[in-house]
């Protein structure tokens, strides 16, 4: 077996090293100061945000008006965090083993995505809990929101 996974390391080398010799290296894009501030990357393009994690909460609200108007609150809260520049990201999830959605906040502590997060129905009725957790990646994830305007037909 030792042998075996050897071999598979050294042919994934050679494979490595035959595309590298024979491929010219990728022309590096022109790096963009102004941009790179904007985002507030750092040196690597990468900035600090905070993950949050939602889960079904301890107190689930049955179909029905209140619970519409809840979504309707929460998809509006949402978009104010957007607009706002505090939210990189969100989404649903498929619901499995309780996970429901998650947010990507523009900030470093935890503290600042726990005072954001308060401000949304689903989180102030109970119906989800948060799990928060930092994350370091790519600074261009503060231009979702502006793309994913020019791609939706329809708004949320």
């Amino acid at each position: 077996m030792a042998r075996f996974a050897s071999l598979i390391v050294f042919a994934g080398i050679c494979g490595l090293a035959t595309a590298t010799w024979a491929d010219p290296p990728a022309a590096k894009p022109a790096f963009d100061a102004e941009l790179a501030r904007q985002l507030g990357a750092d040196d690597y393009g990468m900035r600090n945000y905070v993950l949050v994690i939602l889960k079904t909460g301890p107190t689930p609200m049955p179909k029905g008006e209140k619970r519409t108007e809840m979504f309707k609150g929460h998809f509006a809260n949402i978009q104010r965090l957007a607009d706002e520049g505090k939210l990189a990201a969100a989404g649903p999830f498929d619901g499995a083993e309780g996970w429901r959605g998650m947010f990507i906040f523009a900030v470093k502590e935890i503290d600042e995505a726990k005072a954001l997060t308060a401000t949304d129905p689903v989180i102030q009725s109970g119906e989800m809990i948060a799990e928060y957790h930092k994350l370091y990646s790519s600074a261009a994830l503060m231009l979702i929101g502006e793309t994913h305007k020019k791609i939706a037909k329809e708004g949320m």
